[in-house]
C-alpha cells in the first residue's frame, strides 16, 4: 500500500524534526508532502519540491497520516492526526502557575508519539481524563542524526543557545554578553552560538558582533552538527538543553527556573569562567546524574526513532479504534484554525481516522 504522509509545520525549527521522517518515508517507497501554516515555515521548506502551498492542495492530497510538529492541526483534512512535538519536556516554568504545556490536550490528535518514559507517563495520565487518543512511545525523530554518539578530543568548545522569552533568555543579559566577550577575546575557550529564530534582529546583531577567532555565530536551526563539535553547552531554559544532554555532555545554565541536579547552575556572570572549567572536566557525579535523566527523557540511542514512529502510525492507522471516544467539539479552537488558514467549512473529522487493510 502506498501511504500518503503529510508533515505539518508552522516554524523553521520544525524542519530538523521532519527531515529524518521524510527520509524514512521515502526509503519505504511511500509518498510524503510538506505544508506550513505560517510564512516562517513556508520559507524554510521553499527549497523542497514536495510541498503543498495552500490548504486546498492539502485537502486534495487526502493524506492518510498527518505528522504534526504544531500544537493543533486542521480537523477538516483527512488522515490520522499524530503529534510528533516541536521540543522536549523542558520544565521551564513552575507548573502551579502555568501548567506543563507539553501535556496540554487540545483535542485534535488521534495519536501521541512520545519521546521517552517521562512523556509517556504524562500522556497516559491525560488519556485517563480524555479517552479519545492513544499513546505510543517511539523516541523523537529529530535526534536520530545525533546517533551513534562519537568520542571527540576536548577542544574547550562551548556551544551557546538561548530561548526567545525575554525574561528567561541569556541573550538579553548585558553582563553575560560582556563576560562571553572577555572570555572569547582571551582565547580561553572557543564559542559557537545559535539563537532562537524568534529573537529580535538587534539582539542577534549584538551577538554576531563577537565573531572572531574564538567566537562563531551560526544562523541555523540545524543544531546537531554543532552539538557534536562542542564539549559543553551554555544555555538558559531553551529546549536545546534536553537534546544536548542525550550526548552525556555537561550543560551550564544561566538563571534556570529549576535547580535540576543534572545541570550546573549559574546566576552571576562572574562565575561563568570557573563553572565552564569545571564542566569541561566532565565530573563523574554529574555525568551519572545526566545518565539517569536521559533514561527517562529519551532512552533510545539507536537513531531509529523515525522508523519506530512510522511503524507505529501505520499500525495504528489500521487498528480498530471503536474503544476511543469521539474528539471534542472544540468550536473555538476550530474557528481559530479556519481563520488562520482563511478556509471556512463545517466539515470536521471527530472520529479517529482508520483505513481497512483489505
Amino acid at each position: 500500500m502506498n501511504y500518503r504522509f503529510l508533515i505539518y509545520i508552522s516554524y523553521s525549527y520544525a524542519l530538523p524534526i521532519g527531515n529524518p521522517l521524510e527520509t524514512e518515508i521515502l526509503n519505504r517507497g511511500y509518498t510524503v508532502k510538506w505544508f506550513s501554516d505560517l510564512d516562517d515555515g513556508k520559507k524554510s521548506i521553499s527549497h523542497k519540491t514536495n510541498t503543498l502551498d495552500t490548504i486546498n492542495e492539502v485537502i486534495e492530497f487526502k493524506p492518510d497520516i498527518v505528522l504534526t510538529a504544531t500544537d493543533d492541526v486542521p480537523d477538516f483534512i483527512t488522515g490520522l492526526k499524530v503529534q510528533i512535538f516541536h521540543g522536549f519536556l523542558t520544565y521551564k516554568r513552575p507548573e502551579k502557575k502555568t501548567g506543563e504545556a507539553h501535556f496540554r490536550i487540545r483535542g485534535f490528535f488521534d495519536l501521541y508519539s512520545t519521546q521517552g518514559p517521562s512523556t509517556t507517563k504524562g500522556f497516559l495520565e491525560q488519556k485517563k481524563k480524555y479517552p479519545y487518543f492513544e499513546v505510543m512511545e517511539t523516541g523523537w525523530p529529530k535526534v536520530d542524526p545525533l546517533f551513534p554518539l562519537e568520542n571527540k578530543e576536548n577542544t574547550k568548545t562551548i556551544m551557546i543557545a538561548s530561548t526567545f522569552t525575554e525574561r528567561l533568555s541569556l541573550a538579553y543579559n548585558d553582563a553575560v554578553f560582556n563576560e562571553i566577550k572577555r572570555l572569547s577575546n582571551s582565547g580561553m575557550f572557543n564559542f559557537i552560538m545559535v539563537l532562537h529564530p524568534k529573537l529580535p534582529e538587534h539582539i542577534v546583531a549584538k551577538w554576531q558582533s563577537l565573531n572572531g577567532k574564538h567566537f562563531k555565530f551560526h544562523n541555523t536551526t540545524q543544531l546537531i552538527p554543532l552539538f557534536k563539535t562542542s564539549d559543553i553547552l551554555f544555555a538558559d531554559t531553551t529546549s536545546a538543553i534536553q537534546e544536548y544532554l542525550l550526548q552525556k555532555k555537561p550543560v551550564v545554565t544561566f538563571n534556570h527556573t529549576y535547580k535540576h541536579d543534572y545541570l550546573l547552575h549559574v546566576n552571576n556572570a562572574n562565575d561563568l569562567e570557573d563553572t565552564f572549567n569545571f564542566a569541561l572536566s566532565y565530573p563523574k557525579d554529574l555525568i551519572e546524574k545526566i545518565n539517569d535523566f536521559v533514561k527517562e527523557l529519551h532512552p533510545y540511542s539507536d537513531g531509529k526513532s523515525s522508523s519506530r514512529l512510522i511503524d507505529a502510525t501505520i499500525s495504528f492507522l489500521h487498528k480498530d479504534k471503536r474503544h476511543l471516544k469521539s474528539k471534542p467539539l472544540n468550536l473555538i479552537r476550530k474557528f481559530k484554525i479556519r481563520k488562520k488558514l482563511n478556509y471556512f467549512t463545517l466539515k470536521s473529522y471527530n472520529k479517529q481516522f482508520t483505513i481497512s487493510k483489505d
